[in-house]
C-alpha cells in the first residue's frame, strides 16, 4: 500500500518534467488538432500541472481524479496549446476509474457520454479538423483504456478468490486432520475411563456411594463421548454446529449433583426464545463455573441463578464462602490452565455482545456472572 502511494505521488511529478524532454515532450493525446497553437506560458504551464497534479489521489478518488483532469485536458486543447505528454494523464485516469468503478455506474456514465459529445461540439465550433469518425475512434479508445482497468480489476477479484479458497482448504484439511488424531487419542482414552468406571461398578453393591459415584463417572464418560463426536463431525463439516440451550441446564445441575457437587438452579422471570449461539454462551459459562467449582471448592454450595430480563439474560454462579479465595473456583492461583478458561468465557460471551465479570467475594467465595443481550430470533 505505501509503494502504491509513493508511486502515485511520483507519477505527476515525472509526466510534467517528460513533457519538456526533447524528443518526447509532444507524445501526447492531442483530440482537438487545432490550427495555430499558442505557445505554453503560463496559464498552459497551470494546465499542465493541472491534468499530471489529480493522479496524486487517483486511487482515493478516482472519478474525482477523472473529472479534474479532463477539465484540465479540454481547457489545454480549446486554448490550443502544443501537446504535452501530461496529457497522458487522461488516459491513467480512465484506467484507474476501470479498476475502482463507481458503485453507481449508469449515471457516471450518461454523464461521461454527455461531457464528451459537448467537448467534442466545442472543440468543432473552436475550428477543429477532426471529423466525426475521429471523435468516435477517439472516443472508443477512451472506453477502451477504462475497459482494461476493469478487466484487471476482474483479474484480481478472481486472483484473491481462489485464494481465499485455497486458504478455507487448507483449513478445512486441517481441521479434518486434527478431528482424526482427536477420535483417535481422547476417544480412546474417554472410552477406556467409561469402560474400567462400570466394570469397576458391578464388582461394587450399587447401594455402595462408590459404585454410585463410578456409575456417575460412567455415565458422564459416555455424554462426554457423544459431544466429542459431534464436535468432531462440526470441525470435520460432516454435521452442523449446534450447541446445548438453556433448557439442558437441568440436567447439568443433576450430574454435578451426582458428582458430589452441592449445587441449587434458581431461574428469575420467564424464559423466552433467543439466539441459539446466545443460548450456547450462557451455557457455557454456567457450566465451566460449575466445573470448576466441583476441581476447587467440592466443599461448596453453588447457587446458580438465571435472570430472564426483558432486553438481556443474566446468569450469576456464586460458590459459597468459608474458604481462601485462592482455593475457589476460578482462581489463576489454583487452576493449571492459569485463567484460561474465564478468558475463554469472556472471548465467548463478547462475541454475542455480552459482559463477564468474576472475582472472589469477601466471605472467601468466588462469583461469575456475565449478561448477554437478547438477539433477533
Amino acid at each position: 500500500m505505501r509503494r502504491a502511494g509513493a508511486t502515485d505521488a511520483l507519477l505527476p511529478a515525472a509526466l510534467v518534467a517528460l513533457s519538456f524532454v526533447p524528443g518526447i515532450a509532444q507524445q501526447g493525446v492531442d483530440l482537438a488538432e487545432l490550427p495555430d497553437g499558442r505557445p505554453l506560458d503560463g496559464l498552459g504551464l497551470a494546465l499542465v500541472g493541472a491534468q499530471a497534479a489529480p493522479l496524486a489521489l487517483r486511487r482515493r478518488f478516482p472519478l474525482t481524479c477523472l473529472i479534474v483532469v479532463a477539465a484540465a485536458f479540454t481547457a489545454f486543447q480549446l486554448l490550443r496549446y502544443p501537446n504535452v505528454f501530461a496529457s497522458l494523464a487522461l488516459i491513467v485516469a480512465l484506467y484507474t476509474v476501470g479498476t475502482h468503478p463507481p458503485r453507481r455506474p449508469a449515471p457516471v456514465v450518461a454523464g461521461a457520454i454527455t461531457a464528451y459529445a459537448l467537448v467534442c461540439y466545442s472543440l468543432h465550433l473552436a475550428g477543429s479538423r477532426a471529423t466525426v469518425a475521429d471523435y468516435f475512434s477517439f472516443g472508443l479508445v477512451l472506453v477502451a483504456f477504462c475497459a482494461l482497468g476493469g478487466w484487471v480489476r476482474a483479474r484480481a477479484l478472481d486472483a484473491e478468490e481462489r485464494r481465499r479458497r485455497a486458504e478455507a482448504d487448507a483449513a478445512a484439511a486441517e481441521r479434518a486432520r486434527l478431528a482424526r488424531d482427536l477420535h483417535d487419542v481422547v476417544t480412546h482414552h474417554v472410552t477406556s475411563m467409561v469402560v474400567q468406571a462400570d466394570t469397576a461398578g458391578y464388582l461394587l453393591e450399587r447401594s455402595d456411594r462408590v459404585g454410585t459415584t463410578l456409575t456417575s463417572i460412567g455415565e458422564t464418560g459416555r455424554r462426554a463421548l457423544d459431544d466429542l463426536r459431534h464436535l468432531l463431525g462440526v470441525l470435520d463439516g460432516r454435521e452442523d454446529r449446534t450447541g446445548p440451550s438453556l433448557g439442558e441446564l437441568a440436567s447439568l445441575i443433576e450430574r454435578s449433583r451426582n458428582a458430589g457437587q452441592s449445587v441449587e438452579l434458581v431461574e428469575d422471570g420467564e424464559p423466552r426464545p433467543m439466539r441459539p449461539q446466545e443460548e450456547e454462551a450462557l451455557y457455557r459459562v454456567v457450566q465451566e463455573s460449575v466445573t470448576n467449582a466441583l476441581k476447587h471448592a467440592p466443599d461448596r454450595h453453588v447457587i446458580v441463578r438465571i435472570d430472564h430480563g426483558n432486553e438481556a439474560v443474566g446468569a450469576r454462579i456464586t460458590t459459597g464462602g468459608g474458604a481462601p479465595a485462592a482455593e475457589v473456583v476460578g482462581s489463576p492461583q489454583s487452576s493449571p490452565g492459569g485463567g484460561h478458561g474465564l478468558r475463554g468465557l469472556r472471548e465467548r460471551v463478547c462475541v454475542v455482545g455480552g459482559e463477564l465479570h468474576a472475582g472472589p467475594t469477601d466471605d472467601g467465595g468466588f462469583t461469575v456472572h456475565t449478561s448477554i443481550p437478547r438477539g433477533r430470533t
